[in-house]
C-alpha cells in the first residue's frame, strides 16, 4: 500500500517570541495540519531574525496550547547541553504531551554549539558523538540507572525518574551520505529539508526500513510575490549557503557577512513565494513524491494568520485529498 503524506507547520524559533510560537500552534491545529516542528537554537542565523527562545520552555507551553505532536528539529545532543540533559528535556516534554513528542537530532553548528568555548570537532568526530549520545539518551530512557565511560561521554549514577510510557524516539537528521547512514543505522526516523529521494532510498536500505521519513521547508505567502521573494531572502539566504558554511560559521554576523554572496535570485528560485495555488501545491508534493511520510512547512515572516488562512482553504484540501 502506499504511503500516505501527513503535513505539519514548521515553528522556527528564530524568528519569533515565545508567545508567537504557541499562537502559531494553535492556528495550526485550526488550520488542519496534523504535528508540529520546532527549532531549537542558542543563535538565530543572523540578527535580521531576531529571536532565539528556549525551545525546552517553548514546548512546556506548546504541550498546554495544542493536541498537535511536536518534534525538535533540530537539537544538537553533544556540546552545548550534555546528553543527560537533553535526554531529562525530552523525557520531561515527552510526558507533558502524553507520548505525543519526538526527539529530533543532529550534529549541530558552531553557531550554536561553540559559545562555552568547547572545540568545533570536524564533522566526522560530530557523526561519532552523535552516535554516542543517543547511545546514553536511550539507555536514560529505560528509567534504570546508568553509568556510562565511552570515549566522549561520562555518566554517573544518573536516572530519570520522569519518563514516558515509552522510550522518546529519536529521529537523526541528515544532509549527507555518511550522515544518512548513520540515521539509517541508529535513528528512529530520518529528517531532512531538501526533496531528496535517494537520501530517503538509502536511509531506507541501510536500517531505515519502513521508519518515518520526514522533512521540512519554508515558504512565503503574501499578495506580492516580490515582496515575498524580498522578505525571504532578507530573513533566509543563510539557507541557501553553499557546502558545510551553515556548520562552521560561530556567529550570526558571520553569517551576515556571508549571505552577502548569495544572490536574491537564487533564495528566490528555492523558495515558494506569492499566492499561487499550484505553486504550493508542488513544493509540498515534491516530497511526497520523494517518499516522505510527512512535511512540515514553515510561513516566513510576520504574516502568519493570512498564510494559515491560505492553507487552511485552499492548499492542504488539494495535498488531502
Amino acid at each position: 500500500m502506499a504511503r500516505m503524506t501527513e503535513y505539519g507547520y514548521f515553528l522556527s524559533c528564530e524568528e519569533h517570541s515565545p508567545a508567537a510560537l504557541v499562537e502559531q500552534a494553535r492556528m495550526a491545529e485550526q488550520a488542519g495540519f496534523t504535528s508540529l516542528w520546532i527549532s531549537d537554537h542558542f543563535h538565530p542565523w543572523t540578527g535580521e531574525q531576531g529571536q532565539s527562545p528556549f525551545v525546552w520552555s517553548v514546548i512546556g507551553a506548546l504541550s498546554q496550547a495544542t493536541s498537535l505532536p511536536v518534534q525538535t528539529a533540530v537539537t544538537c545532543p553533544t556540546i552545548r547541553l550534555h546528553p543527560v540533559v537533553v535526554a531529562q528535556a525530552a523525557a520531561t516534554s515527552a510526558v507533558l504531551l502524553g507520548g505525543r513528542f519526538r526527539l529530533g537530532v543532529g550534529s549541530g553548528e558552531a553557531l550554536n554549539e561553540h559559545v562555552l568555548g568547547d572545540a568545533w570537532p570536524q564533522a566526522a568526530v560530530r557523526l561519532e558523538m552523535l552516535e554516542e549520545a543517543v547511545q546514553v539518551m536511550r539507555l536514560l530512557f529505560e528509567g534504570g540507572e546508568v553509568s556510562h565511560r565511552g570515549k566522549h561521554y561520562t555518566v554517573e549514577n544518573a536516572r530519570l525518574y520522569t519518563v514516558p510510557d515509552e522510550p522518546v524516539p529519536i529521529d537523526v537528521s541528515a544532509f549527507g551520505p555518511a550522515a544518512v547512514e548513520v540515521a539509517g543505522r541508529i535513528g528512529d526516523g530520518l529528517l531532512t529539508i531538501e526533496p531528496d529521494g535517494d537520501a530517503v532510498a538509502r536511509f531506507r536500505r541501510g536500517g531505515g526500513g519502513s521508519k518515518p521519513a520526514v522533512a521540512g521547508l519554508k515558504v512565503c505567502w503574501g499578495p506580492d510575490r516580490e515582496a515575498a521573494r524580498d522578505l525571504a531572502h532578507r530573513l533566509w539566504a543563510a539557507e541557501r549557503l553553499p557546502g558545510e558554511l551553515a556548520q562552521i560559521l560561530p556567529t550570526p554576523a558571520h553569517f551576515e557577512q556571508a549571505v552577502t554572496l548569495v544572490p536574491r535570485e537564487r533564495t528566490a528560485a528555492a523558495v515558494t513565494c506569492g499566492t499561487d495555488v499550484d505553486e504550493h501545491v508542488r513544493a509540498l508534493g515534491a516530497y511526497a513524491d520523494a517518499g516522505f511520510d510527512r512535511v512540515h512547512v514553515g510561513q516566513i515572516g510576520p504574516d502568519q494568520r493570512g498564510f494559515f488562512d491560505f492553507y487552511r482553504t485552499e492548499v492542504l484540501p488539494r495535498l488531502t485529498t
